[in-house]
């Protein structure tokens, strides 16, 4: 029962990472009144420098959480060394050109200082766990860096929740779109770095075990 609960919560994840990866497209086949968008003002969309980064960070983002999950099996990275570190650059790569132009974008966030300071706060901390993952990449500290890696995703993963907590606190507030985005611009990636830090402890102690018995 309890590998095929895994398998279930495996893929549901996996699917979430694949949809919300490919979410981007939309923004380049629908009107530009979509999403988020819609509550941007007529002259910040038409502002080059905020819609490069706009759109480098959508593009590189959608594709760090298009890619990033299929690192995590253990049995793939085992079987796939050459891969997985070809697939774990392009991700660390993706996710540094999102995580920078997603913090010059978190500047202009709806609903002022509080959401700013959110967005800004997750920007920053995806651009820094990634960075330690893949300085400890290169210092072969494989145990430090999964952990890194696992606050990282988590961080992109942000991505997912974010579309799942804003409908829900938009009809929490009856429809009022500020209080609610308020909320999201913590609730997207918070929860996600307590869920992270369990991943990471339980797994320091499931080393531990295995030394131990070892």
């Amino acid at each position: 029962m309890k590998t095929i609960v895994k398998k279930i919560r495996w893929w549901v994840f996996s699917l979430l990472c694949i949809t919300i990866g490919l979410y981007p497209i939309l923004y380049f086949i629908v009107d530009r009144n979509f999403g988020l968008l819609q509550s941007k003002a007529a002259e910040l969309l038409t502002n080059p420098t905020w819609n490069t980064a706009f759109y480098t960070h959508i593009i590189f983002g959608g594709l760090a959480l298009l890619i990033g999950w299929t690192q995590f099996p253990k049995n793939f990275r085992d079987r796939n060394r050459k891969i997985h570190k070809k697939i774990g650059m392009a991700y660390v790569t993706f996710a540094f050109l999102s995580s920078v132009s997603g913090i010059y974008i978190a500047l202009f966030a709806t609903g002022g200082m509080v959401s700013i300071v959110g967005f800004v706060s997750l920007g920053i901390v995806w651009f820094v766990t990634t960075m330690m993952g893949w300085l400890t990449a290169k210092k072969h500290d494989f145990d430090s860096h999964e952990n890194w890696m696992i606050f990282s995703y988590a961080s992109c993963f942000a991505a997912v929740t974010l579309r799942i907590w804003l409908p829900i606190l938009i009809t929490l507030h009856h429809g009022d779109f500020i209080p609610a985005y308020h909320m999201v611009a913590w609730l997207c990636w918070l929860p996600n770095m307590v869920v992270a830090f369990w991943i990471v402890k339980r797994r320091k102690v499931e080393n531990n075990l295995n030394l131990n018995m070892g």
